[in-house]
């Protein structure tokens, strides 16, 4: 499936922020953590590719299953602001 540059944008995003778990952009894109992390690797610099692979390493909050249960949303109430 072809996506948009916007659709990868927004995906390599939600990858990027700590809150958004795989899950979250699995049931949005339809792609599982095995397809964003390939998507990534194809889309960024791979020393960017590098740094983002040890950042969501071992990090709980990516994994639904995993995150504490005090974690109810998937981003910070400021982080969405009107523009």
């Amino acid at each position: 499936m072809t996506r948009s540059e916007e659709e990868i944008s927004r995906i390599i995003e939600m990858a990027w922020e700590d809150r958004t778990p795989f899950e979250a952009i699995e049931q949005q894109f339809n792609l599982n953590e095995s397809q964003v992390i390939t998507l990534m690797r194809s889309h960024m610099k791979p020393s960017s590719f590098r740094m983002w692979r040890q950042r969501v390493s071992g990090r709980t909050t990516k994994h639904l299953k995993l995150r504490d249960p005090a974690i109810s949303r998937a981003y910070c109430p400021s982080q969405y602001k009107p523009r």
